[in-house]
């Protein structure tokens, strides 16, 4: 499969990108935190080439392989604090808005509440959403893994 398109972004897109991705890193969230975030949003879309960008980065700054492995399977394993469950619930239901999905709960988000605080709250939310509209333009333009931004 070949991408769809293969020139440059828009210049103004970069730099709103680039003012979102401040906010985000902002808002006191820990950067291991954000990629598991990232690494878990972008699992369920299907995202290869976000999955693989984030996975090389986190490994670069420090992230286990154990770790990146199993964000797939968090609930059913050890290797996650109770912060680290609360935004990956976060960012499944987030994420999860299709069909019928019940999406955020109040117990999840307030799960999430109990960790964090608003700014952080605000972080992880524009983090949640600006990797799906990542996964959904890469999707869209059949990005492929392999390229890191």
């Amino acid at each position: 499969m070949e991408a769809r398109m293969t020139g440059p972004a828009d210049p103004d897109v970069i730099t709103a990108i680039q003012h979102l991705y401040k906010a985000i890193h902002a808002g006191g969230v820990d950067q291991h935190l954000l990629s598991l975030v990232h690494l878990r949003t972008s699992q369920i879309n299907g995202c290869s080439p976000c999955v693989f960008a984030t996975v090389r980065s986190a490994k670069k700054a420090g992230e286990t392989e154990e770790r990146l492995h199993h964000v797939v399977a968090w609930r059913d394993t050890p290797f996650y604090t109770e912060e680290e469950r609360a935004a990956l619930a976060l960012a499944e239901a987030a994420t999860r808005l299709q069909d019928g999905a019940p999406g955020v709960t109040d117990e999840i988000w307030d799960a999430a509440a109990d960790h964090f605080g608003e700014e952080q709250l605000g972080a992880l939310v524009l983090e949640i959403a600006l990797t799906n509209f990542f996964n959904r333009i890469n999707r869209t333009l059949r990005e492929q893994a392999g390229r890191t931004w």
